[in-house]
């Protein structure tokens, strides 16, 4: 797929973005089912990440860490799925997924077929504003 044809080579929702800087963004996934659910986009049009050097697998990867402790200290979920799948858009990026045992499709993946109906979920308001807020700073720890 060349980066024209890319879906995540094209700009978001400026709503849609939680953190970004030159090199890779978090946006927010609307998904009722698994609020805090993120993706970490590297901004350039790379298909696998063995094709990054090692500097640049890390430093994404400490975002991917980042966006996960924060949805952790945030929502509390049971577990964080963390995936690169990149079958249906060949571009680097990781899908930061909090899971609750009573989800809609827990032990499967959330593209699987619902197990039960969806149960609301006990996260803040401010959610995303908790996460804007919280990235930054234990990015900076890495840096």
């Amino acid at each position: 797929m060349p980066a024209t044809d890319c879906p995540l080579c094209q700009p978001d929702a400026v709503e849609m973005v939680i953190w970004s800087d030159t090199f890779c963004r978090v946006i927010w996934v609307d998904d009722a089912h698994y609020p805090g659910f993120c993706r970490v986009i590297l901004n350039a049009h790379v298909k696998e990440m063995t094709d990054l050097p090692p500097a640049e697998r890390l430093r994404l990867m400490n975002v991917v860490f980042a966006v996960e402790t924060a949805v952790r200290e945030v929502a509390q979920p049971d577990k964080i799925n963390l995936a690169s799948l990149g079958n249906m858009v060949p571009h680097v990026h990781w899908h930061v997924i909090p899971r609750w045992a009573d989800d809609v499709n827990f032990p499967d993946a959330i593209w699987a077929a619902s197990r039960r109906t969806a149960s609301p979920r006990g996260v803040p308001k401010d959610f995303r504003a908790q996460l804007q807020a919280r990235i930054p700073s234990l990015l900076q720890r890495v840096q």
